[in-house]
């Protein structure tokens, strides 16, 4: 058998959105040959080394399916096509093209809204609850128009926070600024800048520092407040004592130009959601989906986002909401990059796009 049978071939430099049926079996393409892809085709592999992998979902699905066939994950897409030729591309459209678009602005609430729910806040001109040492900032929630998430920010001036709970839900603690010690369940935990952190359901959190701290907050699946816990408990979940994920250039994943790290995700007990930092060199992405809903915090650098019908400037301090399958491009205009924290839900690889 030639080489050339014995390698698949790039049927497609993107994966393939396709929506199954419980109990309906398909049968993906490994080859990359079929004229049917990203289904086989019954013939196309014929000679090769490859056979075709069945997959029967047992519920409805909304899936992206490998088209470069070099998944690690069959037939699931898992983000190699971004390090492919062709697999991550600039935006294709023309300046004048864009400068069609409109351009939203911040309104006095501190949010400007673009097409759909997708809007970019800006936590300095916010209203939230204000006390003696802190104050607490609603950023994304259902009432904004998130379905699965909500993100809070605690800001420190010095002292200790309350501390807060959430009950049933997952919180995912970002350190954006300032160190001290995070205490979660009676466990306590020195923290600095750029670190991540999980609470499992039914613990809380408290973070004390000696100076001014910025501290974010996801909760998954989202809730409308944070809750203020009268008499915190020691319900600590032993099962996973590693709890704090700090930035290990080691630990980098490439994604075409780009680059991330991810943070809190299964390694802490985390499942169907990721907590990642990343860097985006000056470059603009072309414009793509993704089937998570995901929140992007602005660490610094500056930028536009563009959507089909409308675009926003962002600036290191802002925070992005992006919805399910909402068409979006971040393009970073510094020199010196952008640095961004996400967190993804339901999902756990940032690198998978459509």
């Amino acid at each position: 058998m030639s080489d050339a049978l014995q390698e698949a071939v790039i049927a497609s430099p993107k994966p393939y959105y396709r929506e199954l049926k419980a109990n309906r079996p398909i049968a993906w393409c490994r080859c990359g040959r079929s004229e049917r892809q990203p289904f086989c085709d019954g013939r196309s592999h014929e000679g090769t080394a490859f056979k075709p992998l069945v997959y029967r979902p047992r519920a409805d699905e909304e899936v992206l399916l490998c088209g470069c066939k070099r998944t690690g994950t069959p037939p699931f897409c898992d983000g190699t096509h971004n390090n492919l030729p062709g697999g991550y591309s600039t935006d294709l459209r023309s300046d004048e093209e864009r400068g069609a678009l409109r351009r939203s602005t911040t309104a006095a609430d501190g949010i400007a809204r673009l097409d759909g729910r997708c809007y970019v806040a800006s936590p300095a001109r916010m209203a939230g609850g204000q006390g003696a040492h802190s104050r607490t900032l609603k950023i994304i929630s259902r009432s904004l128009g998130a379905e699965h998430q909500a993100l809070f920010l605690v800001e420190l001036k010095s002292g200790s926070s309350p501390a807060f709970g959430t009950g049933s839900a997952d919180m995912v603690l970002f350190l954006a600024r300032g160190s001290g010690s995070v205490t979660i369940s009676g466990r306590d935990f020195a923290v600095r800048e750029g670190d991540g952190l999980h609470v499992h359901p039914n613990e809380w959190f408290r973070i004390a520092s000696p100076a001014d701290c910025r501290l974010f907050v996801s909760t998954l699946p989202g809730v409308e407040e944070l809750e203020q816990v009268a008499t915190p408990t020691s319900e600590f979940d032993a099962r996973f004592p590693n709890r704090l994920v700090s930035v290990d250039q080691t630990m980098r994943s490439e994604m075409g130009p780009r680059y991330f790290q991810m943070l809190v995700d299964k390694a802490a007990g985390l499942e169907g959601a990721a907590q990642f930092i990343g860097h985006i060199p000056q470059s603009r992405a072309e414009m793509h989906r993704h089937l998570y809903e995901e929140a992007l915090i602005v660490l610094s650098g500056e930028g536009i986002l563009w959507n089909e019908e409308s675009c926003t400037d962002v600036t290191a301090g802002d925070v992005i909401f992006l919805p399910r399958k909402h068409a979006h491009s971040l393009e970073c205009i510094g020199a010196a990059g952008m640095d961004v924290v996400g967190v993804i839900y339901p999902g756990d690889n940032p690198s998978i796009n459509y």
